[in-house]
């Protein structure tokens, strides 16, 4: 018997509420995974609830219904994820762009407004998530995106590849490494910022995401005390440091960008008023 789609959603939304660490979500997680199934709009979904699933539909839903009770990531099994109304390809070799990532996206934006031409960098870009935002909003700056693992590289430019954004250079790099001297305006990042040990490792989708995206020593503040130090080599007189950061890092992560040398410090709130986003300027003598 082939199941109509409003039996399907009701189904796997039970299906993903009963699970032994349940979806936040599962309502929304059944509407976009039979979205992408059906390749239609979640709007669809619910003009045409009685239209009828093939058995081999029907069978790969369930699949996918039965991947994430287990906690998988939506986007991995769909293979891509929206960020800044943007369509991104994403792996488990990738970090998934966040929804508090886009205030990076926001603050750099406004941090060169008065610059209708600037050079840009975005260290341990992954999908290329923020670099892409900005490149679909600022069409003639001119930004470099770097990663230090080939395949991400990959992925990131396969993002870059095709929403054809001519203004964004994909590269390989250990953060500052292959980048030019004195040549950024700013430079973004997103690095690994959580705690070695911290028990929500264990917890929810970040169980499946690398490891290497996530952590970064026992205080989470290796990679942001290497950046503050590298980047000043990369930035012009006068140029920008800007990091995402956990809500209770940002007192840690301003004196960190203090001690380095960085003038103008200050920290920038997330939608849900936590410290998210600290950055300086370094003033080169």
């Amino acid at each position: 018997m082939n199941l109509e789609i409003q039996q399907v959603l009701t189904w796997a939304t039970e299906q993903l509420s009963q699970s032994e660490q349940p979806s936040a979500t599962p309502r929304l997680d059944a509407e976009i995974l039979l979205s992408e199934l059906l390749q239609q709009s979640r709007t669809w979904l619910y003009t045409w609830p009685d239209k009828q699933l093939q058995p081999e539909q029907w069978q790969q839903y369930q699949h996918w219904i039965a991947k994430r009770q287990q906690g998988q990531p939506v986007a991995y099994l769909i293979g891509c994820r929206e960020f800044w109304g943007l369509t991104l390809k994403v792996s488990p070799d990738t970090l998934i762009p966040r929804p508090d990532t886009e205030r990076l996206v926001e603050l750099a934006l406004q941090q060169l407004a008065s610059q209708p031409q600037a050079y840009v960098a975005d260290l341990g870009t992954g999908t290329g998530a923020i670099a892409l935002a900005l490149a679909s909003e600022q069409p003639q700056w001119q930004i470099t995106a770097a990663d230090f693992k080939p395949e991400v590289v990959t992925l990131a430019e396969q993002n870059r590849q095709q929403l054809g954004f001519n203004n964004v250079t994909i590269i390989q790099s250990d953060w500052c490494q292959a980048l030019p001297d004195q040549h950024f305006d700013l430079i973004v990042s997103n690095p690994p910022y959580i705690e070695a040990d911290d028990p929500h490792l264990q917890q929810g989708d970040v169980r499946f995401e690398p490891l290497s995206a996530l952590t970064s020593g026992a205080d989470g503040l290796d990679d942001i005390r290497k950046l503050a130090i590298d980047c000043q080599r990369c930035l012009k007189p006068s140029g920008w440091l800007m990091l995402e950061h956990g809500y209770n890092q940002a007192e840690a992560v301003q004196q960190i960008l203090l001690n380095a040398g960085y003038q103008q410090v200050h920290s920038a709130q997330d939608l849900a008023g936590q410290d998210r986003v600290t950055l300086g300027c370094y003033h080169i003598d």
